[in-house]
């Protein structure tokens, strides 16, 4: 969706601007670094976590049925459990549902799964329009979605995290686990995007 949204930061934000700017100066920190970290639960890891979950979805029919009757303990089968992921639900996308999930309250996030969540996430833009006005938010981020598809919105809380399942991406029949990891994108399993084509630069079966 468009970044153009512009206010003054938080207090919060700026306290820790003015903490790290405070311990850059004293040379206990590397900016550099702390964004190379920030970069690897944001980008990497986390969402990692998260594809894993949604490849063996793809290929095991027992694994996907746990997933989507106790998502928490079936991704703890995974090792992917711990705060902010105690209580998960996964929501499947399918070719009559689009699935995608927001926090209009705060910023509630599957950690354990997605890794830190994305600054658009936590906008207040976000969080306010996507309840109202889900397609049109979509198309901001490039994603149509049929007309003849419903969408659903999943409201995520302190008590409960939503993770989206996406559909699997076609002409990956036969494909492994590990070919598939690398289609799953942190938007997808948002709702704010789709998978990697199955002739993404980089995959093959």
């Amino acid at each position: 969706m468009s970044h153009s949204h512009t206010k003054p930061p938080a207090d919060i934000e700026l306290r820790v601007k003015a903490l790290e700017s405070l311990l850059t100066e004293k040379g206990l920190i590397d900016p550099a670094a702390l964004d190379e970290l920030v970069d690897t639960y944001e980008n990497r890891v986390g969402p990692r976590n998260g594809a894993l979950v949604v490849a063996k979805a793809w290929t095991d029919p027992d694994y996907r049925k746990r997933l989507l009757e106790d998502s928490t303990a079936a991704i703890a089968e995974l090792g992917f459990s711990g705060v902010q992921g105690e209580d998960m639900v996964v929501v499947e996308n399918t070719s009559d549902v689009h699935n995608m999930t927001v926090c209009t309250l705060c910023s509630c996030y599957p950690w354990p799964t997605l890794g830190l969540p994305p600054a658009w996430y936590k906008s207040a833009p976000y969080r306010s329009r996507v309840v109202m006005d889900p397609r049109g938010v979509l198309a901001e981020f490039g994603v149509s979605v049929p007309a003849e598809k419903e969408i659903r919105v999943w409201d995520s809380s302190a008590e409960i995290r939503y993770l989206v399942l996406p559909e699997r991406p076609a002409g990956t029949d036969g494909w492994s686990e590990e070919q598939l990891v690398e289609l799953v994108t942190r938007d997808s399993m948002i709702g704010t995007g789709f998978p990697k084509p199955a002739n993404a630069s980089g995959a093959s079966a």
